[in-house]
């Protein structure tokens, strides 16, 4: 199951950043636009649900977004900051998430300090809603569409508006991941007229990550779906196409974050 409306990247889009899908029928991946008046604040909401009852445990792994999501689970609601590196969860029986992906910027106001300061952490929502935030847990009983209109009656009274700072950190992030062309802070600093000072400083506030770490995110994002749609013939090209200094730096950057060389996970997707 893979359903999603109109966003702002394309509808069609395949979720990016999943390095193993597991078979059909144990895992189903749904993900839902907010309506219109949260588009500038909620990028999408999404469920995961799997049955592997009786089946061995199965790891699933995400390079993820530069995007802090609150994540419902049955006895679990929790806002997550931005993880930094490869984030790694070993489901097991049968279950389901469901979450509330904010866009870069959208989430400064809610938490009301620097975003960089829950990167790899996580905070209970009744920290940030009080008691109310129990309402939230009703999503794992409904269906996808009744979940997200429920979740967004909830979060419509209680999301402050955006100021400018977390509209231009959105509008900037927007910018990196439609042009891979942009392959340096500098160069990202330039087009949005500010210094990489600046441009850093607002990034730690606003996204929670650094704009190096949003460019070599978003280009980790490509190669990886490059790999799984199986289009890549020359390594050292894909690196050159993608603002590396050399093919060594690509695999050197690919191995680090997703465990194993662009040779050895190519030829796992093809056995799969």
């Amino acid at each position: 199951m893979s359903t999603i409306g109109k966003t702002r990247q394309p509808p069609g889009r395949e979720a990016r950043g999943v390095l193993h899908r597991l078979p059909p029928g144990e895992f189903a991946h749904s993900r839902i636009a907010p309506p219109p008046d949260l588009a500038e604040r909620i990028e999408h909401f999404w469920r995961v649900r799997w049955n592997l009852e009786g089946l061995p445990p199965r790891v699933q792994e995400t390079l993820p977004h530069p995007n802090v999501h609150i994540v419902i689970e049955p006895g679990s609601s929790a806002a997550w900051g931005v993880h930094s590196g490869r984030w790694t969860r070993v489901l097991t029986g049968n279950s389901q998430a469901f979450g509330i992906k904010f866009r870069p910027g959208a989430f400064r106001g809610v938490l009301g300090r620097p975003v960089a300061e829950l990167a790899d952490q996580s905070l209970p929502i009744d920290s940030l809603f009080g008691p109310d935030a129990v309402a939230l847990n009703d999503v794992l009983d409904c269906g996808d569409v009744e979940a997200c209109a429920l979740a967004s009656d909830f979060l419509r009274v209680r999301l402050p508006a955006l100021d400018a700072p977390a509209r231009l950190a959105g509008r900037i992030v927007d910018g990196v991941a439609e042009d891979l062309e942009l392959h340096s802070v500098d160069a990202l600093a330039r087009r949005f007229g500010m210094s990489p000072r600046t441009l850093q400083r607002l990034f730690n506030d606003q996204v929670g990550v650094g704009p190096k770490w949003v460019i070599n995110r978003y280009r980790m994002h490509e190669a990886l779906a490059r790999v799984q749609a199986g289009q890549p013939a020359s390594w050292a090209a894909l690196a050159q196409e993608l603002g590396y200094f050399d093919q060594a730096h690509f695999s050197a950057d690919f191995r680090r974050l997703v465990g194993e060389t662009p040779g050895d996970y190519a030829r796992a997707m093809r056995e799969v």
